[in-house]
């Protein structure tokens, strides 16, 4: 049988140790196609390059590997790799990570892993993002990869529907299982360290506190926080169907007065 296609993106670089535990994964799976980031770009979202030329830089090449970097974001990355590999046919299952740190919960609107996961979704292609709950450079990715390994696999076998990708984290140490959750309640409450610096400007570091919202069985920060792999099944489609009718009657009125 022939072998499956996988791309291979991250957001933090293609020097990181996530992706390169990822890749590893994936060439035990199929033929395997890298454009990652030359540079960090954590929480980049879904922001591209539009203003400036995007460069990409062919690092190595073989028999079912090749493996490129772009000067660009985790979504040009993806565009990219669109443009140049898969005018034709899409890859047969897109990976973003594996991740330095939880993109659960409200962090998937601010992850560059999901923003890649997501923009591979609105080019048709299955997709997942990986994280570890592990902001280490130097994370143990080992209880990691046999998870990483059987979603993959199970996704190259059945797909995804439509416009839905995999938002997967992984916490660290023991794994009891893997549960498939709701995206957790939860915001970051902003704060910045103001600094002078050496010509007297002021200058502000962000920093701030993730504070969950009553996490309740069934979401990705209850799941992780009793051991278990989270999988959020999320999808690009932003509208807000619950409220659809109700507004619209409210505009219904509106147009009356």
């Amino acid at each position: 049988m022939k072998k499956p296609t996988i791309l291979v993106t991250n957001d933090d670089s293609i020097h990181a140790t996530g992706i390169q535990v990822l890749i590893s994964i994936a060439r035990k799976l199929g033929n395997v196609i890298v454009m990652a980031p030359e540079y960090p770009m954590s929480g980049k979202s879904h922001s591209i390059t539009s203003n400036t030329p995007l460069r990409s830089t062919l690092r190595k090449q073989e028999e079912g590997y090749v493996e490129y970097t772009c000067a660009g974001t985790p979504v040009d990355c993806v565009k990219l790799a669109q443009h140049l590999f898969f005018k034709e046919k899409g890859p047969d299952l897109v990976v973003s990570g594996i991740n330095h740190g939880s993109n659960a919960s409200i962090n998937i609107i601010y992850s560059g892993t999901m923003g890649a996961a997501l923009e591979s979704c609105l080019c048709g292609h299955p997709a997942i993002g990986f994280s570890l709950v592990d902001y280490a450079a130097d994370a143990d990715f080992s209880y990691a990869e046999p998870y990483v390994c059987k979603i993959m696999e199970d996704v190259l076998q059945n797909a995804l529907p439509q416009g839905i990708c995999l938002n997967v984290n992984i916490p660290c140490g023991e794994i009891k299982g893997i549960k498939v959750c709701k995206q957790a309640k939860a915001f970051w409450h902003d704060a910045y360290d103001q600094r002078v610096d050496p010509h007297g400007c002021d200058y502000f570091w962000l920093t701030g506190n993730f504070v969950p919202e009553n996490a309740e069985n069934g979401d990705d920060i209850s799941a992780l926080e009793q051991g278990y792999v989270s999988v959020v099944p999320v999808q690009h489609d932003l509208t807000a169907y619950s409220y659809l009718s109700t507004f619209e009657k409210r505009m219904q009125d509106v147009e009356k007065r």
